[in-house]
């Protein structure tokens, strides 16, 4: 990131290219995760065509200008004020190693155990904690982690993209089948759980939980 909020972005073979934060002006519709969010293209063309060529697919970059206004947090669990950016649906999400360990091995027992053991990358968490028990997240609503205090509205439903490989591309059962197995809940197959910030702060590596409610 740079002074602002501007970018570099980089990639093996290319030249980098900076991206610095696009004035207010026009707004494109974009779709997030089925959400329909205005946001604002970056200004130099040049930019664009970087992505679309590294991509080998037409795209845009945008930015998301003004989430107070853009993207509200899913009502059915929001309180007021809350919003959220270009992630999924929440601001963070948080995983155990213990979980995971929990659903490997749930894995290693089933049909498809030679997609196991699955990487906590599957899953696209922002925090990753150690040292509780397998799903004690599921009973949380309310932690600190350093500095910082987070409402849990919600555990995480999981969707087919935790089925794609990050190395290879290939898409295969798990972790859905075991989570449809084990871990489903009305109709939702859970890992993790979502996080929103209650105070600004600044998480760092090894910062304690503490589990407020």
């Amino acid at each position: 990131p740079l002074p602002g909020g501007g970018v570099v972005l980089s990639a093996p073979g290319r030249d980098p290219v900076t991206v610095p934060v696009p004035a207010p002006g026009a707004t494109v519709p974009a779709d997030v995760f089925g959400d329909k969010v205005e946001v604002v293209p970056a200004e130099d063309p040049a930019v664009h065509a970087w992505c679309s060529d590294f991509l080998d697919t037409p795209v845009r970059l945008v930015h998301l200008d003004d989430p107070a206004v853009r993207r509200p947090v899913d009502p059915a669990y929001a309180l007021p004020g809350e919003t959220v950016t270009f992630a999924d649906g929440y601001p963070l999400l948080l995983t155990t190693t213990a979980s995971l360990d929990r659903l490997n091995s749930l894995v290693a027992q089933g049909a498809h155990a030679h997609e196991g053991p699955l990487p906590m990358s599957r899953f696209r968490p922002n925090v990753v904690i150690e040292g509780t028990e397998a799903w004690a997240e599921d009973g949380w609503t309310r932690v600190t982690i350093g500095e910082m205090t987070f409402r849990v509205p919600k555990p995480s439903g999981r969707c087919v993209v935790t089925t794609t490989d990050q190395d290879t591309s290939r898409r295969g059962r798990e972790p859905l089948h075991t989570l449809g197995r084990h871990r489903s809940v009305g109709g939702r197959l859970l890992f993790g759980v979502n996080l929103v910030p209650l105070s600004p702060g600044t998480l760092r590596v090894g910062d304690p939980l503490e589990v407020v409610a």
